[in-house]
């Protein structure tokens, strides 16, 4: 059993400041894809705006609204109660499969959080799995929340990467982003329709 953090109030600079949670990919926003890949949580918290999503949800906001991405785990974490917590962006449609990795890497191991670390090297802050414990700790550790780097819950932690090379923790930051996952979710439907196609033969 875990619960779900899912950060959705960020002011999206790089797209014109859109509700980029609300964008659409393949049918459904960029947030409902995000909550499909939790849908088996006990709880899911979203930290945003309230906005109308495709299953009931816990919603609050961060203080200050816009105050960051620690200031909005801080508000999600007040609501959760699972042993385990997925922390997840909004924007991270191909997430499904690493919520089941990085829960896995977490295990009954030593270590207070399994977060998600891409092709680079660079770990995503926003794509994780934490003991509960620990996250409540970690986040007192930082002080005020308002306008932290995310990399500040990580000081005096223990964790564990999963290293992504299937590109699960993709963002869809700008434009270009965007369009790149459309693409790629038409070419994934095409290749839906021919096998279903040839099934049918």
């Amino acid at each position: 059993m875990y619960d779900a953090i899912v950060v959705a109030g960020g002011a999206a600079r790089r797209l014109g400041s859109v509700d980029k949670p609300a964008l659409l990919l393949a049918g459904s926003s960029l947030l409902d894809h995000v909550l499909a890949a939790v849908a088996d949580a006990e709880r899911t918290v979203v930290v945003g705006p309230e906005r109308d999503v495709a299953r009931a949800v816990h919603w609050c906001r961060e203080q200050p609204p816009g105050g960051g991405p620690v200031a909005a785990l801080a508000a999600g974490f007040r609501h959760v109660r699972a042993d385990v917590v997925v922390v997840l962006a909004a924007d991270l449609p191909w997430i499904a499969p690493a919520v089941v990795a990085l829960q896995a890497a977490l295990g009954d191991g030593p270590a207070d959080a399994a977060l998600l670390v891409d092709s680079d090297g660079r770990v995503n802050h926003l794509a994780a799995a934490w003991r509960r414990p620990a996250l409540g700790a970690a986040l007192a550790a930082v002080g005020e929340p308002a306008g932290a780097p995310a990399h500040r819950v990580l000081a005096g932690t223990t964790y564990v990467t999963v290293l992504d090379p299937h590109g699960w923790g993709r963002d869809c930051d700008t434009w270009d982003d965007l369009a790149a996952a459309r693409r790629e979710a038409d070419d994934l439907a095409a290749a839906r329709r021919e096998a279903q196609e040839r099934s049918n033969r």
